[in-house]
């Protein structure tokens, strides 16, 4: 664990400035405009869930919260960063088993993770308006709140440090092209960051960043990701399970998990080639979003490109050997990557960036992306190790079709450079025990 300066944290900590009237106001403005701009039943109710959020902790605190043992109130707004918070949390809860934990997070999709996380609350964040957020702080009285990545809000950070509560960052992580890096971003969460005590730095690049944000450089430590950690223990506990789907011959399927519509128009054209030289090479496509709709379009697309349509896993029959199964449903990419040896990760070729490609190098299996990582660390760190490769913008069908065909003409390359995507995490491994202790007591 390296700190980028010596020295412990101020016995007093120094004022901190509160949220700007100007936040206040946007914060109370946007929140009732909202319903204007949600699309579909889930994102509605996740609304109506952060309104309920000070509500639903105000009822767990009177009926459970206990004044004789302190309380952790980890945060984490989707399920990418609630890996990262969960491994933490069970690191530190190991060493403070008495403690009470609330968990929190922003995104609907999170919400299958969070109950599966070892909390005695576990729900939304309310939303960082000031008197919302007040209701909650009264209300569980947290002795630790804990936000990871970078999903600081401002109202809560600064309130929380306002009454004596320790304000941690653990897998502080901040892209070189953030929004909040730029104005009125920085404006506004100056605050939240001016209340740190102490913080959990992904790099030394992610710690030169949080300075720019407003932290205070002798309270951050390098620390890793703590999501290394998390996936790691995941696949090495289904390490002895079969996949819960195969596809032919697993030395000649690619797996293109979290797809786009981008994505998948560059794979569907690579594998009509792949296949003229390779009649046995099989693809197991796992689109991001399985809706019926995409489902259609999956089908339609690859028509001109001389293969057979795609099966989809819900129609496929027992004993078939489609060249092209299509997972229709959500939750299975993770192990799905182990039926393969080969993956493409999609969100390359769109503006979002692309998805997680920790979950295939865990399998060691090599990663292909598209040419649009934004920064991703997790991307270089695999690429300097020889465990992924990006598509260039232009002749990325054709790098494609060479890559792919590389492997399959030689297996033992494959597993060399799968290999490689494993030991540059394991290189990581050790970030959630780090974070724990940076976290460090609570009384």
């Amino acid at each position: 664990m390296r700190r980028l300066a010596p020295g412990p944290l101020p016995r007093h900590r120094s004022p901190v400035s509160q949220t700007s009237p100007l936040y206040h106001a946007l914060t109370n403005m946007a929140v009732p405009l909202l319903p204007l701009a949600l699309r579909g039943e889930r994102k509605r109710a996740a609304h109506l869930a952060r309104l309920a959020a000070p509500a639903a902790i105000e009822q767990w605190a009177s009926a459970h919260r206990d004044q004789n043992r302190p309380l952790a109130w980890f945060h984490a707004p989707s399920v990418g960063e609630g890996l990262q918070a969960r491994a933490v949390l069970q690191a530190w809860r190991a060493a403070h088993p008495d403690a009470q934990i609330i968990y929190t997070h922003f995104s609907p999709s999170a919400a299958a993770l969070a109950a599966t996380i070892d909390a005695d609350w576990a729900g939304y964040l309310p939303y960082d308006r000031a008197a919302d957020v007040a209701r909650a702080l009264r209300a569980a009285k947290p002795n630790l709140l804990v936000f990871t990545k970078l999903d600081l809000w401002p109202e809560l950070a600064t309130q929380a440090h306002a009454m004596g509560t320790r304000v941690v960052m653990v897998a502080g992580t901040v892209n070189r092209d953030s929004g909040r890096l730029r104005w009125p971003g920085r404006d506004l969460g100056l605050p939240g960051y001016q209340a740190l005590d102490a913080i959990g730095a992904i790099s030394a690049e992610d710690a030169d960043r949080l300075t720019l944000l407003g932290a205070d450089r002798s309270r951050i430590t390098v620390t890793g990701d703590p999501r290394v950690d998390s996936v790691l223990e995941v696949v090495d506990a289904a390490a002895d399970a079969a996949p819960p789907v195969m596809l032919g011959d697993p030395a000649r399927l690619m797996i293109a998990g979290s797809t786009w519509p981008d994505d998948e128009r560059v794979v569907m054209h690579a594998f009509g080639e792949v296949q003229q030289t390779h009649p046995d090479a099989r693809l197991m496509l796992i689109p991001h979003q399985p809706t019926l709709s995409h489902l259609l379009r999956i089908e339609a697309a690859f028509v001109p490109h001389a293969v057979r349509p795609p099966v989809p896993l819900a129609s496929r029959e027992e004993g078939d050997d489609p060249e092209i199964l299509v997972i229709d449903r959500v939750g299975m990419l993770s192990q799905l990557y182990a039926a393969g040896a080969m993956a493409y990760v999609g969100g390359g070729f769109g503006g979002t960036g692309i998805h997680s490609v920790l979950e295939p190098a865990a399998w060691s299996r090599p990663v292909i992306i598209g040419p649009n990582d934004r920064g991703s660390r997790d991307a270089e760190l695999l690429a300097r190790a020889g465990g992924l490769v990006r598509l260039p913008r232009e002749g990325a069908v054709a790098a494609l079709v060479a890559q792919w065909r590389a492997w399959l003409d030689s297996p033992e390359r494959c597993a060399r450079d799968g290999a490689a995507a494993r030991a540059a995490l394991e290189a990581e491994r050790g970030a959630a025990e780090r974070s724990a202790r940076l976290i460090g007591e609570i009384r």
